[in-house]
């Protein structure tokens, strides 16, 4: 596989360990032919994976910092954005990486199996039909109106156990203009710039947002 140029990653995250730096290293060659097969990312931006991909999943990272033993659902997970790359990052936490569509899975699924990630488990379905789990944090990455995720996350997060640093809630990647889209939550939601901790270009109007439950 050809040398992968981790810089954009490691200057933001310069404790990586062995482990997870080959981990993180493998995942444009994999997901370049995958998508060679099933379109789970658009072309235009597999070039710049690093970046507008994994880089952007770890910015939740930047947010929080998951304890050991917390559970995270990622809703409609796509490709495996944010929840690989932060199943990377916290291996002492369990991913659930869910999504409708069953080829995004099949994707999902081999990457996982390919890296050797023994956190994540991937789910073919709707998260509404989830019924006997629960988590600690919804995570999603453009994925859904918040108003909506938020409706499914009510039902998923557990709000009586508390193993982190802030309330058990969603954390949505974003980006664009969130006023209208974040109204109903103006009284709860926090909403950060993510070109305050990146310096790229691509981070100029992308957000995080983090509603407790």
């Amino acid at each position: 596989m050809t040398t992968v140029d981790l810089s954009p990653i490691t200057k933001y995250f310069p404790g990586l360990s062995s482990e997870q730096v080959r981990q993180l290293g493998l995942l444009p060659s994999l997901y370049e032919e995958w998508n060679a097969k099933i379109n789970v990312i658009s072309r235009k931006d597999i070039d710049n994976i690093v970046t507008n991909h994994i880089l952007h999943s770890l910015a939740i990272a930047k947010f929080i910092s998951f304890r050991d033993e917390s559970k995270i659902f990622d809703i409609g997970t796509g490709g495996g954005f944010p929840g690989i790359p932060l199943a990377i990052l916290f291996p002492q936490c369990r991913f659930t990486l869910i999504d409708s569509i069953g080829k995004k899975i099949r994707v999902v699924t081999a990457v996982a199996e390919a890296i050797g990630l023994k956190n994540v488990t991937c789910v073919h379905g709707r998260a509404e039909s989830i019924k006997d789990d629960k988590c600690d944090f919804v995570v999603s990455r453009a994925a859904m109106q918040t108003s909506d995720l938020v409706d499914i996350a009510r039902k998923l997060v557990d709000t009586r156990k508390q193993r982190n640093s802030m309330p058990n809630g969603v954390i949505a990647l974003k980006g664009g203009d969130l006023q209208a889209e974040l109204h109903p939550f103006r009284n709860l939601v926090s909403v950060e710039d993510l070109s305050g901790i990146f310096q790229e270009e691509f981070f100029e109007t992308k957000k995080i947002v983090y509603l407790p439950l």
